[in-house]
């Protein structure tokens, strides 16, 4: 079977068990603080398992692209060493919601892997959970004994928790597991040595191939198991494994999963794959983290130098490195692989085909950055290679960070190859010293959540028709964030919007009695709406008025909807591969991230913005459609954003079916009219392809006009109200600039006579030329250029000059390289000690530096010091 047909075959056989396909969320998480990245394939369940939302089906099945890189579930350093570890992957799993348990999940796995996929039985294992006294937990005597139908006693194996007890992290749904492992190894190896002694044990070819977790607890902040409302099946198989299981190879990477860029990897370098093993590493590392890379950018998550963006920048650079040190890469490669993955997975992940263009260009714009400072940081390493030493400082490996862009793990990775260790606690402090971390930690220690009223729903959003609404606290908890206690709370009812999709989340109170609340911002958790206060409420079981702040959410509301009129009157001027790519809204301003690849011309943002207005002075009415199957949606020709992960059931928001009709779950206003006046601030670029549109509406528009309009004015008087007035500035501007010329050559010619008089009227110390100046000059240049000029045409010269420029004091000290050399003198230290007496501060070589201040009364005492450490020198 090739690739396609395994994963089929999976997704067909658990339909037919009466499973829902769904689609794979994006492998970039929203509205999730404990994630970053979807690590596995129940994170987009996890609030069915926790009971927050009810699951609208039972039993459900799905492929999901997963990325681990970071947090406790991190494979990369793995990956290319050995045959079997990914940073992206696809999780096959199938997923039963408080419906069957283990039984079926057991019986069915079986029946798959040996009937469906004619996997070999007498090579198949399984491990149960041995429980764990500390915790109070006993042996999954249920599993084992289901498993004893189908395996014999002593291919069944007991794990500790380690291996067979699943969590997703410190916190979360958990629950012990079991696990299938294949031995594909050759026969006589297996007579030699089981099978059963190599689970578990890292043999590339007795792999784990399926997990099946059984959920029935979850982990409390305090480190407690608190058993679940519900008990659950959570099962992920790895599609790569279990593709190389099926076609009898001995690596994933001999799969036809990633056979056609191994090839095309190795042909661009002129190998042939597997005569060497590091040339090999360096195929399997890139075949690997072009998907991750590829999958991630087409989910929305662009290469930057923070959190998410930065784990991307470093799997993309790693694989550049390993490019350019193995397989002699000098030019952006990358890039071209990315056509090669979209088309292998058109039929299962359809957003990476329909991006493959904007993909591509910016992982070649980041190869490109990183290339031009790769060679030179491959150099300093090669120094501190050969200079004998064991071990890469702190500081070198904070500058390789630093200035040559090399992450702390690329930094180890090459020492590793070398023979080296690197100094991390050295790195941190530096990177530590940069942040200044101590002032803009954002940790937050969150307890746990306390429930406060049984009651039957949570955050049921009233928002969209409301701004007030009656209450209750379901649960809260307590959050210490930068040594400040703050307060979660969770209602029943709400009418605040959580910050999603760009919108900022709505501000306002809780009004109990003559007691209020502030709430001062609303964020999502997963599917909770989660209310931020500085305070708890005195009485917690009673009823409040929930108040969002009406005039914040209504110019709030002006921006957002005109992010909607601006993306499409974006796509009518620029054409339709513009996507949107990121976006802020709040009250003040409105930030559109989308795709292009060019700078905007003055007349595309005019005729933008003029189209944008015309649609607002039509004042088209909101046609809200809520609940609506998503393929109706499609069908209606909705706007998507690539890594939002849509249910079966979205909300279509339209402005003029022919114009904008969007999925939004954000708030708008009723009609166009409302937001008044649209106003382009800036167009700027944020990334490869990537361009942003900065814009004003309403009445900070307004304001921004009559501005302007003041502005205008106040020229046009100052110029004595001219016919034409931007002839009248463009003739200042020149006469402008043809007085500066003038002014130059007068500079030029003043500097001319004052350098002959300063050589004429230098002191004269044994062979040393001594100059000491004080004067007005124009600016620093004029000095630089007469202080070097002296140096040049004088033997042993040293000058002093104490200017006054525009009312400022300026310290030049310059010195013949022969007294540097002869005499030891330093001119960044005596600078530095003279501009003491102006208030300022100064530096530069040992020939030349220079310092400014601000008591331009000291210059003549600044000048003394200079002439008596020229006496202290000299004698």
């Amino acid at each position: 079977m090739n690739a396609k047909v395994i994963r089929q075959k999976f997704l067909q056989f658990f339909e037919e068990k009466g499973h829902k396909i769904v689609p794979s969320a994006p492998i970039v998480v929203q509205n999730d603080p404990t994630l970053m990245f979807t690590n596995a394939g129940m994170n987009q369940f996890k609030d069915f398992f926790l009971g927050n939302r009810e699951a609208s089906v039972k039993r459900a099945v799905d492929t999901q692209k997963c990325l681990r890189v970071s947090g406790k579930h991190n494979d990369l350093e793995e990956v290319g060493f050995d045959t079997y570890h990914h940073t992206m992957f696809e999780m096959l799993g199938n997923w039963s919601f408080g419906d069957y348990f283990k039984q079926e999940a057991i019986d069915w796995a079986w029946e798959l892997l040996t009937d469906v996929y004619d996997l070999p039985k007498d090579r198949l294992y399984a491990t149960v959970f041995e429980g764990d006294k500390s915790e109070e937990l006993e042996l999954d005597a249920e599993a084992k004994d289901i498993w004893a139908k189908h395996l014999p006693a002593d291919r069944i194996l007991l794990g500790n928790k380690k291996d067979n007890f699943w969590e997703m992290g410190d916190v979360g749904p958990c629950g012990p597991c079991s696990e299938i492992h294949i031995d594909l190894r050759p026969q006589s190896e297996i007579e030699k040595v089981s099978g059963a002694l190599l689970v578990n044990q890292d043999h590339p070819q007795v792999v784990e191939v399926w997990n099946l977790v059984f959920m029935e607890f979850t982990r409390l902040a305090n480190g407690s198991l608190q058993n679940l409302p519900q008990k659950h099946v959570d099962t992920g198989m790895g599609f790569e494994r279990l593709a190389m299981a099926i076609q009898s190879k001995q690596s994933n990477y001999d799969t036809d999963v990633f056979s056609s860029v191994i090839e095309y990897v190795a042909k661009k370098a002129g190998i042939s794959y597997g005569d060497d093993n590091k040339n090999d590493i360096a195929v399997r590392v890139i075949a690997d983290h072009i998907r991750a890379i590829s999958f991630t950018i087409a989910d929305g998550q662009l290469p930057s130098n923070a959190k998410a963006g930065y784990v991307i920048r470093r799997i993309l650079r790693r694989a550049v490195r390993y490019g350019y040190t193995f397989l002699g890469f000098r030019e952006p490669f990358l890039y071209e692989l990315v056509p090669l993955v979209a088309q292998q997975f058109e039929d299962v992940f359809p957003e990476l085909p329909q991006q493959k263009d904007f993909v591509s260009k910016v992982v070649k714009e980041e190869e490109n950055a990183f290339l031009r400072t790769l060679e030179n940081g491959l150099k300093k390493l090669e120094v501190i290679s050969s200079s004998g030493k064991k071990e890469i400082a702190g500081a070198e490996a904070f500058e390789l960070y630093d200035t040559y862009g090399f992450p702390l793990d690329l930094t180890m990775l090459i020492a590793k190859e070398n023979g080296l260790k690197v100094d991390e606690s050295g790195f941190e402090v530096e990177m530590a010293q940069q942040k200044n971390r101590s002032k803009s930690a954002a940790q937050q220690d969150a307890g746990d959540w306390v429930r406060v009223n049984d009651l039957s729903k949570d955050s049921v959003f009233v928002g969209y028709d409301a701004l007030e609404a009656e209450c209750q606290i379901v649960k809260y908890r307590s959050v210490k964030a930068k040594s400040k206690e703050v307060f979660h709370l969770v209602l029943n009812t709400t009418p605040f919007y959580a910050e999603s999709g760009g919108q900022v989340g709505d501000k306002g109170v809780l009004v109990q009695g003559e007691k209020k609340i502030n709430i001062y911002d609303t964020k999502k958790e997963n599917d909770l709406v989660v209310h931020f206060s500085d305070k708890l409420p005195e009485d917690l079981s009673g009823f409040f008025d929930a108040k969002v702040n009406p005039q914040r959410r209504r110019l709030t509301q002006n921006n957002h909807t005109s992010t909607h009129l601006l993306q499409s009157a974006l796509r009518s001027v620029l054409g339709d591969h513009v996507q949107q790519r990121g976006s802020l809204v709040n009250e003040s301003v409105l930030r559109f991230d989308f795709s292009h690849f060019s700078k905007l011309t003055d007349e595309e943002i005019s005729t933008v913005e003029k189209m944008v207005n015309e649609k607002i002075r039509e004042n088209i009415s909101l046609n809200e459609k809520r609940n609506i199957p998503v393929a109706t949606a499609k069908e209606m020709g909705a706007t998507a954003l690539f890594g939002e992960k849509y249910g079966d059931f979205v909300r279509v928001i339209t402005f003029d079916p022919s114009y904008s009709v969007e999925l939004c779950g954000g708030t708008h206003v009723q009609a166009t009219g409302q937001i008044g006046l649209f106003k382009i601030a800036s167009e700027s670029s944020v990334a490869a392809g990537v361009r942003r549109i900065e814009a004003i509406t309403a009445e900070t528009a307004e304001s921004f006009l009559l501005g302007r309009d003041k502005l205008l004015t106040e020229i046009e008087e100052l110029l004595k109200r001219p016919k034409d007035t931007i002839k009248t500035i463009e003739a200042l501007v020149d006469e402008k600039g043809k007085l500066q010329k003038q002014l130059e050559s007068l500079h030029l010619q003043q500097s001319r006579n004052l350098k002959e008089d300063l050589i004429a009227t230098a002191e004269k110390t044994g062979d040393i030329s001594l100059i000491f100046y004080q004067g007005l000059f124009p600016d620093a240049n004029v000095i630089k250029q007469l202080v070097f000029e002296l140096k040049n045409e004088m033997e042993n010269v040293a000058v002093f000059i104490a200017a006054e420029i525009d009312g400022k004091p300026n310290l030049t000290v310059i010195f013949s390289d022969q007294i540097v050399k002869e005499k030891s003198l330093d001119a960044g230290a005596i600078v530095r000690t003279m501009a003491k007496e102006i208030q300022g501060g100064g530096g530069g070589q040992p020939f030349f530096a220079t310092a400014g201040g601000k008591d331009i009364k000291g210059l003549e005492a600044a000048l003394s010091i200079g002439r008596q450490y020229m006496k202290d020198q000299l004698q």
